[in-house]
């Protein structure tokens, strides 16, 4: 079975207004979550709050992006993922040494990849709240609509695996726009 991982993407330059360091397109992804562990979420502001929200972290640059996109690796590539991210956890939250960074690295791709069961292409969005001292991530996947030849209906809902929280906009419910065929 081919590897799946997540690569951020960005569909508009929205990502470079909302992110304090917005990842580069391209670039292999894990949630990031971990770098909000001890944080106190609800004292968050701004692009740092945007972050914890809806953020995907890019291994490469430590920048966030709104989506991901379902992509097809190689185990090198997911090796050199996992240095990279390795590297990045030594250099930026001071983790003690390789070893011990490659091991939290290791966990936090396989759960990346554990997100990637879908068809390549497929696009994920993530949704953090803060529960107490607990973090609850909701995810949400578009799959392509092969289905349909206009290109602006080039994605549709397929499976949200969790609702939103209250304060988040229903757009099926407020949307009202309907198009001639």
């Amino acid at each position: 079975m081919a590897i799946r991982l997540p690569r951020t993407i960005r569909l508009d330059p929205s990502d470079t207004f909302v992110y304090r360091r917005a990842a580069e397109p391209g670039e292999w992804a894990v949630t990031g979550t971990f770098l909000f562990f001890g944080v106190d979420t609800a004292g968050l502001t701004g692009k740092e709050r945007q972050a914890f929200r809806a953020g995907f972290l890019g291994i490469d640059s430590f920048g966030w992006s709104t989506l991901a996109v379902v992509m097809e690796a190689s185990a090198v590539e997911r090796a050199a993922a996992v240095e990279q991210l390795a590297g990045q956890l030594v250099a930026h939250c001071g983790a003690p040494d390789m070893e011990r960074a490659r091991a939290a690295a290791e966990e936090e791709i396989a759960f990346a990849q554990s997100l990637c069961d879908h068809p390549p292409n497929t696009l994920l969005g993530i949704h953090r709240t803060s529960e107490g001292a607990a973090i609850r991530e909701s995810f949400r996947t578009l799959h392509r609509n092969a289905s349909r030849l206009d290109p602006l209906d080039a994605f549709r809902f397929i499976e949200v695996e969790e609702e939103m929280p209250s304060d988040e906009v229903d757009l099926l419910d407020h949307l009202s726009v309907s198009r001639k065929r």
